[in-house]
């Protein structure tokens, strides 16, 4: 049986062309008004909109006011129906990730009365307004997704029927923040699915399913496939009985081909009890949420597809289970990986790197133009940054810099972690090529990146993200889940950019 594929919410986005009095006509018509202020009203410059004599007194009664922390809320009455206003100030030099912050506490209070309508505007903005409006659409779909539960009397959010931009004098290009929002919803739902719904095989029939959807081409690699083509790091996680588990292959193929072929690479565990070296109770928690890595790949492709993406791209998706049982894999073993790396185990927890090291060497046989790789890979990560960042890795260092605008610019924010040869010292083996991990945990994220680096020839540019901010208790920027979906928005805003893009696919080694 298939996994469920999350329900499709229709909402309208409708841009409002026009200047203050027909963007003040569209809003008293609106059920509720997410409404972003400039700076200005902190000094009683207040722009000519409706219930601005109401908002000044609400504003006037904050002690101390200061930009960032002004969030008003107002209850109006429009032809005797009611009308919900909620207000921010924001800060004129806001990063994105502060815009879709406050987006999300706008989001949430406007949702909360089930409006039918909601109207956004930026009144006073100027240039910001785009970027202001987009931010609120952005925290908006968001937050009316519904996500999976199996509860008898499962309520799903509010979602608006429309949302219109007010204010406009001209129509913005949000057809990436549109399919980005859709491709972060897949990634999120799959994240939530329990273990025994999101089960490996239940997974790739769901993988499937959304295949024929999109027009992709499908190949799965089961264990016979992955015997013949020498993926003994992949088999060695999966002997103790993964029913359902392989690596599978989505191909992307548009008509036109602008752009050269991109590979997308995603950690699928299922379920992760860490294997031999069985984790504790209090870290097994969430472990059905480990597949982050590869369901971000496929929201990312659903994206692209939705956005005619013109280049081929190819995803590979490790879907597996790290299980206890007689045939487990065991530390000292030396299993051997597509590529012919003869690899030492260390630490059966370290699953993840084992997977993604068959998956990335099947990956580059196609000599791809460049390789992203997305995983839920190391505590480390998340001990040095915190949720609120991942981690990312390349074997080029020319890269670092748009990797770190796309996060900027996207909200969802990346920093890079270096990979310097000498940290290969940790990993020498005895008996083997490498050593899959080491036991002290000192710097794991950075030996992780470097024992992976080994299955991507050095010709082919490659960037590895190590997703700390996967999870985030109430959300994060303007996603209000615990499981965020981190890393859709970034991809679409690293490849959206034409310089980005051109320095990814191009860069000379």
């Amino acid at each position: 049986m298939a996994a469920p594929l999350p329900p499709e919410t229709k909402i309208q986005v409708v841009q409002a062309l026009g200047g203050t009095s027909e963007a003040a006509a569209a809003a008293r018509r609106a059920d509720a008004v997410m409404l972003w202020l400039a700076p200005a009203v902190l000094e009683g410059r207040w722009p000519r909109v409706p219930w601005r004599r109401a908002l000044a007194a609400r504003l006037a009664r904050e002690p101390r006011p200061r930009c960032g922390g002004v969030l008003l809320e107002l209850d109006a009455e429009e032809d005797g129906r009611p009308v919900r206003v909620v207000a921010a100030c924001v800060e004129e030099d806001a990063s994105a990730f502060a815009r879709l912050e406050r987006a999300r506490e706008l989001a949430a209070r406007i949702l909360a009365v089930r409006p039918r309508e909601v109207a956004v505007w930026a009144p006073g903005a100027g240039a910001r307004a785009p970027a202001l409006l987009e931010a609120g659409v952005a925290a908006l779909l968001a937050a009316a997704q519904p996500m999976p539960s199996l509860a008898r009397e499962a309520q799903p959010p509010p979602a608006p029927r429309r949302v219109r931009l007010l204010g406009l004098g001209r129509r913005l290009d949000l057809s990436a923040t549109l399919a980005g929002a859709r491709g972060n919803h897949l990634a999120r739902w799959l994240a939530a699915l329990p273990p025994n719904v999101l089960t490996p095989d239940a997974y790739v029939r769901a993988a499937r399913r959304l295949a024929r959807r999109h027009g992709w081409r499908t190949r799965f690699l089961d264990r016979r496939a992955l015997e013949r083509t020498g993926a003994g790091a992949f088999l060695a996680v999966t002997r103790a009985g993964s029913r359902g588990a392989g690596i599978l292959h989505l191909a992307y193929r548009p008509r036109r081909r602008e752009h050269p072929p991109l590979a997308l690479v995603g950690k699928g565990v299922c379920f992760d009890t860490g294997g031999v070296n069985l984790k504790p109770a209090r870290h097994m928690q969430g472990m059905h949420a480990d597949m982050q890595g590869s369901a971000v790949v496929l929201g990312t492709l659903a994206a692209l597809t939705e956005l005619r993406w013109p280049g081929p791209v190819d995803a590979w998706l490790a879907i597996a289970e790290n299980l206890v049982g007689p045939e487990a894999y065991r530390p000292h073993e030396v299993v051997r990986a597509a590529d012919g790396t003869a690899i030492e185990v260390v630490h059966t927890d370290a699953e993840g790197r084992m997977l993604l090291a068959d998956a990335l060497a099947l990956a580059a046989r196609a000599r791809p133009a460049a390789i992203l790789d997305y995983a839920t890979l190391t505590g480390a990560c998340i001990y040095a940054l915190g949720p609120r960042m991942s981690g990312v890795f390349s074997n080029r260092e020319a890269l670092h810099a748009p990797l770190v605008e796309a996060g900027r610019e996207s909200g969802e924010r990346v920093w890079p972690f270096p990979t310097e040869p000498d940290y290969d010292e940790a990993l020498r083996s005895e008996v083997a090529d490498v050593r899959q991990c080491t036991l002290e945990g000192e710097a794991d994220h950075i030996l992780a990146a470097r024992f992976l680096s080994r299955f991507v020839p050095k010709e082919i540019p490659w960037v590895h993200v190590d997703l700390a901010a996967a999870e985030h208790k109430g959300g994060l920027a303007h996603v209000p889940t615990r499981f965020t979906g981190f890393g859709v928005r970034w991809t679409l805003a690293l490849l959206g950019d034409p310089a980005r893009r051109a320095r990814l696919l191009e860069t000379a080694e």
